[in-house]
């Protein structure tokens, strides 16, 4: 064998060898909460969920990269108090008639070491798109010992302006804040 082929081999083991680490995580459901806080007229914090979501994350370790698509149903946000829920559903707020969904898509990950510190990527509501990084606050990978798969998330979190998807009501009148908190805790399962 000559010494290019075998050069040429060598590389494509190398190359194959560094992205071995690709993989894909189904969003589970059961351990991943998408969850926002707003403050309640200076007084307390409002909390709520959205109780249905569904989506996946890439992970490449060794290339420190990864994608991400996670789809909200609005209509399933819960804040514990039933006509609030309905008012937030309603125009005013999530429009969830019209825009049934709400999607985050990533495919900027950074890494500290070898955990994920910051996925930047684009949040569409209300049928309008912005930028949004959630930066990590907690983030790992392990062996599930009763799925015999591996699991990887962590705690997430971002804030933004409601105003930016169209969702002004109460901000100029009532003096609502503009501002919300969004706290996602995520676990993936290697597929």
């Amino acid at each position: 064998m000559n010494k290019t082929l075998v050069a040429a081999a060598i590389l494509a083991t190398a190359g194959a060898a560094a992205h071995a680490e690709l993989a894909t995580y189904a969003i589970d459901p059961t351990h991943t909460f998408v969850t926002f806080e707003a403050n309640h007229f200076g007084t307390s914090t409002l909390r709520g969920r959205f109780d249905k979501k569904e989506g996946s994350v890439t992970l490449d370790k060794a290339a420190k990269s990864g994608k991400a698509e996670i789809t909200i149903d609005a209509g399933s946000v819960d804040t514990g108090v039933a006509p609030l829920d309905t008012h937030l559903k309603s125009k005013d707020f999530f429009n969830a008639e019209q825009f049934a969904t709400a999607k985050f898509t990533a495919n900027k990950f950074a890494f500290n070491g070898d955990k994920v510190s910051e996925v930047a990527g684009t949040l569409t509501l209300l049928g309008k798109t912005q930028p949004v990084t959630l930066k990590a606050t907690n983030f790992n990978c392990y062996m599930s010992p009763m799925l015999k798969r591996e699991v990887c998330g962590g705690d997430f979190e971002t804030t933004i302006a409601r105003s930016a998807y169209g969702m002004s009501f109460g901000i100029a009148d009532w003096g609502l804040p503009d501002n919300i908190r969004l706290l996602i805790q995520i676990e993936a399962i290697k597929q």
